[in-house]
């Protein structure tokens, strides 16, 4: 796999040498420049798009990696007359065109104007992040976020949905710049209720600034949903179609209607589907060897929204609010059986089976409302308020029953019935305030952050005819933190070299309540295991790009950033999974803090490659520990440190009607700590995460589309080393009906590749587990898009920024929501 890596790779730096730029300026009648104007490279033989992009400040624009042949360029901005270039030949020098003019339309014309937006490319490479617009790829249809990020260029998810960016796993999920109070199970459980249809873009963002909140060692993943803000009444509607093992179907609605200093806009998601997954797990323990075999089926339907209102009140002043949400009912059913064995004589003892059963809701409704303020001199306001709340609720019915080794007679049965609602209420007020400053912008700003959460574990003991509540091992536990952040951040163009400087600081002050009973003498006594914890961290950031060669520049970066335990991580109460495995929370478990540097390089916006190292100390791990010989439990625990160096080369690739997009990422983790008694962790390994995306326009109505990735071995959560994955992707789509329809048939996981395998040897016990899910799947959809897309004689407006990320707080619910 290495070679034919290493020859794709050296065959696209063959084509790209031999091309050259094509650079120019745009301008008005009166010889004044135009910044952001869209600019298209256009083959001259019959003016198809080869390249697209927008000028600059200075009105400059530049297409790099040109390949040989004959050419023009057209200049347009809203409210001008569109402008072509005389056709020019490429060859073997750079081609500097004469400024294209554009004049403004009059009032007359632009009644009739139909504005075409310009298609993005699937994956955009910038400064501090990349950019995956899902909506322009065709093998994005019928995925769920969760999906979409497993096959993210540098992201991996392992066997319990956790995410890894660049092969560490402090990554932190925001939709639309705002915080998700989720991980684990409920995180993955969400990702997986959001579909393809709603989402716009995902943005991986792996060097904040210290505008950004400070958690996320790993750096940020933010989804940006699909908010239109064309002029008129306009929508779209889309129906779709999956099917693997079980059949799937999922629909979308999106309206919107903008017209004078008005704009409103909702969108409604429909999904629902049976899906299958399989588990096997072999442990040895001491004297005895467990061989687990699990085949879960779950069956889900989700609904989703998004509506809101923006008011533009003056050229520099914008309010707006918007409500989202997510209901979403699941039962799932989990058959699964373990052969237990004496090891000494190879004997088996008896077989368990606990089939599971678990009924649960997951709901919740975000809030906001804001406020940006900008005028023509730099000053920028914008202020956000934010109130969510999720509610979770899982019933889970565990019966363990115990046969003899052949499966015919029972020996013997105990029946769990577990109750877990969990309640988590977020609130917070965030305000950014930016401003020109001594030749460069300077910007500061600072947030309140409040999140409580109440998670209430109920067991019960269940009888032939009644069930009694088990008052030792149920329990309630509350948490709330308190986060109090400002920060300070200063940019500035100096001499051929752009640099950047910020400083954060965040207060942090958390407690947890542990409430249940314990048996003391003859009765039970109520106890109270509360912790709490204060303190205030620094969060330097900074960064230098050297940008006097546009078509060469490096960028220079150091952060220091932390992670914080998740709420459930945190929960002392004890989840029985069945009778020789349970899960439990660590009270004493600390945050991790990263510190990281950076190099990257940008040659000629095509080729970008990047080094980077970070220092993790405090590293959060999963670890299954052992108890009463046989036994094990599933906690978090904190391992000394970690140590991770990546490389990763990325390009996009145009040639006529051929788009791609490679990247290579290399990571190097070592994972070490010592918990005494011969437990020992001294793991490290290199992983290669390859990604591609081949499109090719068949015709003016057909494109095709190839994608695929794949991960050499590599480390989970510091203790689980992995066997290499792979999967590739293939489809096509069409558009009908003047281009308002697009049909679209894909084929996820073709080979039917996407299976992982692991292994663990920790506290005297091996452990090999490997799984699977449905992931070979035919997907058809249709969208149909409607309604007025004419620009209004109305008066040119900005669009209000788009919110800075925030940090995601703690996290998810009670234990009980983990995963199975």
């Amino acid at each position: 796999m290495r070679k034919i890596v290493h020859l794709v790779i050296a065959t696209l730096l063959t084509s790209y040498l031999q091309a050259q730029d094509v650079k120019g300026l745009v301008k008005d009648a009166d010889g004044k420049i135009i910044a952001n104007a869209t600019v298209s490279l256009l083959k001259a033989k019959d003016s198809s798009i080869i390249k697209l992009g927008t000028t600059d400040k200075a009105g400059a624009f530049v297409f790099p990696a040109v390949t040989k042949g004959k050419y023009l360029v057209s200049a347009s901005y809203v409210g001008y007359q569109p402008q072509y270039s005389a056709a020019f030949d490429v060859e073997k020098a750079t081609v500097n065109l004469p400024a294209l003019s554009i004049a403004k339309l009059s009032a007359e014309a632009l009644q009739g104007v139909t504005v075409t937006a310009a298609r993005k490319p699937v994956i955009e490479v910038k400064a501090d992040k990349m950019v995956v617009n899902v909506e322009n790829s065709i093998n994005a249809v019928g995925n769920d976020a969760l999906e979409l990020l497993r096959k993210s260029p540098g992201v991996s998810v392992d066997k319990d949905d956790n995410l890894s960016l660049s092969g560490k796993n402090g990554v932190q999920v925001f939709i639309d710049g705002r915080p998700s109070p989720l991980s684990g199970k409920d995180l993955s459980d969400y990702l997986k209720s959001i579909q393809s249809t709603q989402i716009e873009s995902i943005e991986l963002i792996t060097n904040p600034s210290a505008k950004y909140e400070a958690a996320g060692n790993a750096g940020i993943i933010n989804i940006r949903l699909k908010k239109n803000k064309a002029y008129g009444t306009n929508g779209s509607v889309t129906a779709g179609y999956n099917i693997g093992i079980y059949s799937k179907y999922n629909a979308a609605l999106a309206l919107n209607h903008r017209a004078g200093k008005v704009n409103l806009y909702g969108n409604y998601n429909f999904n629902k589907k049976l899906e299958e997954s399989f588990m096997s797990l072999e442990r040895t323990q001491l004297d005895t060897f467990f061989n687990q075999h699990t085949i879960n089926t779950n069956n889900v339907e989700s609904h989703t929204f998004k509506t809101g209102m923006d008011y533009y009140a003056s050229k520099k002043s914008t309010v707006g609010v918007m409500v989202s949400g997510t209901f979403s009912d699941g039962n799932t059913r989990m058959n699964s059986h373990t052969d237990i064995s004496y090891i000494p004589t190879s004997t088996p003892q008896k077989l368990l089976r606990a089939d599971n059963t678990i009924a649960s809701t997951r709901n919740n409704i975000n809030s906001n409302v804001n406020y940006r303020y900008a005028d023509t001199s730099g000053h920028e306001l914008n202020l956000d308020a934010d109130y969510g709340y999720y509610r979770i609720k899982s019933d889970q019915y565990q019966p363990n029953i115990y046969y003899t080794p052949d499966g015919n007679t029972e020996l013997s049965r105990v029946i769990y019935n577990m109750v877990a609602p969990t309640d988590i209420n977020t609130y917070s007020l965030k305000g950014d305030y930016e401003q020109n400053f001594k030749k460069g912008k300077l910007s500061f700003g600072g947030k309140v952050g409040y999140v409580e959460s109440s998670n209430n574990f109920d067991r019960f003991n269940v009888f032939t005819s009644t069930k009694i509540k088990d008052t030792l091992r149920s329990n309630n536990f509350k948490y709330t933190e308190n986060i109090n952040a400002g920060y300070v951040n200063y940019n500035r163009q100096i001499k051929g070299a752009f640099i950047q400087v910020g400083l954060r600081v965040e207060n942090t002050n958390a407690k947890g309540k542990s409430e249940g009973q314990k048996w003391v003498a003859d009765h039970y006594e109520g106890y109270d295991s509360t912790f709490n914890r204060h303190y205030t961290d620094l969060f330097p950031s900074a960064a230098i790009t050297f940008n006097k060669k546009p078509m060469s520049q490096w960028t220079v970066n150091y952060s220091r950033r932390i992670d914080r335990p998740a709420y459930q991580d945190l929960n002392p109460f004890e989840f029985k999974l069945d009778e020789y495995t349970y899960q439990k929370g660590n009270t004493q478990l600390m945050p991790q803090y990263t510190n990281s540097i950076g190099v990257t390089h940008m040659y000629k916006y095509f080729l970008t490659t990047s080094l980077n190292y970070s220092h993790i100390s405090n590293v959060f791990t999963q670890l299954i520990d052992t108890i009463d010989k046989s036994k094990s439990f599933i906690t978090k625990k904190n391992l000394a440190n970690q140590d991770a160096v990546s490389l990763s080369i990325s390009m996009p690739l145009q040639i006529k009607k051929y788009n791609g997009f490679f990247s290579l990422t290399n990571n190097y983790s070592h994972y070490k700590a010592d918990f005494g008694t011969g437990r020992t962790i001294d793991l490290d390994v290199f992983n290669v995460l390859f990604y591609g995306q081949n499109t090719y326009k068949i015709s003016k109505t057909v494109t095709a589309e190839v994608s695929g990735w794949f991960s050499s071995p590599s480390i989970w959560q510091g203790t689980f080393k992995t066997q290499s994955m792979w999967s590739v992707d293939a489809g096509a789509q069409k558009t009908v009906m003047a281009g308002k329809g697009t049909f679209k048939l894909t084929v996820s996981d073709v080979f039917q590749t996407m299976r992982w395998k692991a292994t663990s040897d920790f506290a005297g016990q091996h452990v090999a587990t490997r799984g699977g899910w449905e992931s070979r799947l035919l997907k058809l959809s249709f969208t149909y898009r409607f309604g007025n897309n004419q620009v209004k004689a109305a008066r040119q407006r900005k669009t209000e920024a788009e919110e800075e990320s925030k940090r995601v707080n703690g996290a998810g619910g009670g234990i009980g929501g983990g995963k199975q």
